[in-house]
Parts: structure tokens; C-alpha cells; sequence
């Protein structure tokens, strides 16, 4: 498996470029690179000297370049569904539709973003990707599908099943799925093949994104205080899709003093102005992305103690709103909201306290 490395911060402080000479820098070390980027547009090639297509292209040693373009993603996962319609249903009923008709729904850049960056981890072809996105909450958004799609499974199949007519409805599904599934064999709990089946793919994402080893975030930002903030809003986002940030690239300065307080404790590298077309400096200048593991990682649970702590920087306690509903709790800060599956030693245990306390939410049962 790869280590997916991104970058988050305000518009217009050099994410691209950054995330360029980050893979430029990982390529020299001897990994293996994919650089991914988001933008369709012809800036992405312009900045690289060199047009990018929409499948992987080596464009020096140990580096290769891919400039995702949704239409061709729809057309490529249309496809994928069309053959596992073939596979498990009688009578297909997508025959008729192309690819190359289907609109784009908002969302689905990313989405499409998703799966593509799943299919070039699953190749083994890279040791290293590099995202290059849009580097904001709709990032953030896509990175956290699996944990948010995994919660809308658990939460909504068991609704359905309680309800009267998720009971009414059990009796039929099974003889209705064999009528219309080529492979069907549920037994006991109707609903629990398929989501089961959908469940342990997600966790597998899950496991990927909360694992810095596998994948992390870096903040860039410039000394404007507009990016600044951003960047420090996106830091505890983050968080919240359990994303680990690694450090703080600070562009276009020589002076790191006033960042420091304001993003303790992560590490943060200056990286003054550069010479047009002159990589080396730039490269010289990144950290060594291999210790993002070092950094907070967004929650730690401690069963002993009966705590959970969250690192939540960027939020006070007035933005933060803790909710608890079954065996689990929601914390819902800024504009992300998180479901965490509490382990069995503390399922049905009453929230007793949560206090603030060096950016972390600590939460007692």
C-alpha cells in the first residue's frame, strides 16, 4: 500500500506547487511517485512544463503524473457498474445506458477523486501519491466518505430493520432477491450480506485515512491572516475526518516566530520565495514527510481511564456540541460533524464529563 500525502490550505498559497516539489522530492529519494491532481485545467501541466493526460505518465525517474478529468472517470466507473450489474443480476437493466451521455452531479468530482486514488493504492504500483486537491473542506469531505458512509449504513439499516416496514418487507426479500439476483443466499438477518459486505470495505478506507503511516495532511498557508486562519480551521477539520496533520509549511517567508505558538505542536517549515523554474531550493526547503506519525493523532481512546480524547485544535469548547445516541457519540465542531463507534467496554455508558484542555476534548464515562 502507498502513503497518500495531500495538502490543505487557502486558495492562491502555492498547495500545487508545494505538492509538486513534494513529489519531486520523494522521487529523488528513490520512492516510487504518482502525482494526482485535481485541476483540469491546463495550469497543472503548465506548472509541471509538460501536458498531463488522464492516465498515469512517467515524467522523470521514479515520478509519473496524472491529471484526473471527471468525465473520464464517469465513463470508466460506469463501466465497472454496467459488468457487476452483469454479475449479479438476471436481467440487467443499464445495458442501454453510456457513459459518455452521464451528466455530473456536484459532489461527484470528488467522489470519482476517491475511487481513483483507491485503484492507483491497489495497483502497488507507487510507494508514495501525492494529491494534489482542492486542498479545502471538500477535501476534507471526500477523505472522511468512508467513515461518514459507514455510520449512514449502521444507523439507517438498523432504522429499517426496527421499523414496521423493514419487518413487513424481511418475509419478501429473500424469494424477491433471488428472482432478481443471480447470487443470493441471506440467512438469518436479510440486511446483513450486503451491508456486512459494504461495511468491510469502508473500514478498510476507514483503517487507511486514521493511519499516518498510510496517509497525512500538511497545511500551507503564507503570512496573510485570511490563510493563516484558514489553515488553522482546516487543521482541526481535519481531525474530525481523522485525518493526522503533519506539520505547517509556511510559503513565501523566512520567518516561522509568528506561527509558532498558533500551531503547537506541529513543526512548521519556512519556504522562502523561490527562482521561476528553479525546483532545487523549494525542494530543499520541505520537510521529510516520512514523521508525520509523530504528530496528534485525532482521537485516542483509553478504556482504563474510561476516556476519549479528541484533538480538536482551532475549536473552543463553544464550538464544540457533544451528542450521545446508543453506543455512540457525535462531535459536531465547525462545519464537520463526527460519529464515533465506542468500543464495548464503554457502549452504554453515560457521558460523565468533558473538559477542554490543551486542544483536546477529553470526554469521561
Amino acid at each position: 500500500m502507498a502513503f497518500i500525502l495531500t495538502f490543505l490550505g487557502k486558495g492562491g498559497t502555492g498547495r500545487t506547487t508545494i505538492a509538486i516539489a513534494a513529489a519531486k522530492k520523494l522521487a529523488s529519494q528513490g520512492k516510487r511517485v504518482l502525482l494526482v491532481g485535481q485541476d483540469s485545467s491546463p495550469a497543472f501541466g503548465l506548472a509541471l512544463g509538460t501536458p498531463i493526460g488522464s492516465d498515469p505518465q512517467e515524467i522523470a525517474p521514479n515520478l509519473s503524473a496524472v491529471q484526473l478529468q471527471t468525465t473520464t472517470l464517469l465513463e470508466r466507473s460506469w463501466d465497472e457498474v454496467k459488468k457487476l450489474e452483469a454479475q449479479y443480476l438476471r436481467t440487467p437493466f443499464f445495458t442501454n445506458v453510456f457513459g459518455q451521455e452521464l451528466g455530473v452531479f456536484p459532489g461527484l468530482d470528488e467522489l470519482l477523486a476517491l475511487n481513483a486514488l483507491r485503484e492507483f493504492n491497489q495497483s502497488n504500483r507507487y510507494d508514495t501519491i501525492v494529491y494534489d486537491g482542492t486542498g479545502d473542506q471538500n477535501t476534507l469531505r471526500m477523505i472522511g466518505t468512508a467513515e461518514v458512509a459507514s455510520w449512514y449504513i449502521r444507523r439507517f439499516r438498523q432504522v429499517f430493520v426496527d421499523s414496521d416496514l423493514g419487518r413487513t418487507l424481511s418475509p419478501f426479500i429473500q424469494p424477491v432477491a433471488s428472482a432478481i439476483l443471480t447470487n443470493a443466499n441471506f440467512a438469518g438477518d436479510n440486511f446483513a450480506q450486503p451491508t456486512g459486505q459494504v461495511n468491510d470495505l469502508l473500514e478498510q478506507g476507514k483503517q487507511a485515512v486514521n493511519d499516518p503511516k498510510r496517509m497525512a495532511a500538511y497545511l500551507v498557508t503564507t503570512e496573510d491572516e485570511g490563510a493563516i486562519a484558514a489553515a488553522k480551521y482546516l487543521w482541526g477539520s481535519a481531525q474530525q475526518v481523522g485525518l493526522t496533520v503533519g506539520g505547517v509549511l509556511l510559503n513565501r517567508s523566512t520567518d516561522a516566530s509568528a506561527l509558532d505558538e498558533a500551531f503547537q505542536p506541529l513543526p512548521v517549515s519556512t519556504i522562502p520565495v523561490q527562482p521561476v523554474n528553479d525546483w532545487q531550493p523549494l525542494i530543499d526547503a520541505l520537510p521529510e514527510f516520512n514523521r508525520a506519525s509523530e504528530a496528534p493523532r485525532p482521537i485516542a481512546v483509553n478504556v482504563a481511564e474510561r476516556k476519549v480524547s479528541l484533538f480538536l485544535p482551532g475549536f473552543d469548547k463553544k464550538q464544540v456540541k457533544l451528542t450521545q445516541y446508543g453506543t455512540e457519540i457525535t462531535i459536531e465542531a465547525g462545519d464537520q460533524r463526527r460519529n464515533i463507534d465506542l468500543p464495548p467496554a464503554l457502549r452504554g455508558q453515560p457521558v460523565s464529563g468533558a473538559k477542554f484542555q490543551d486542544g483536546y476534548l477529553i470526554i469521561s464515562f
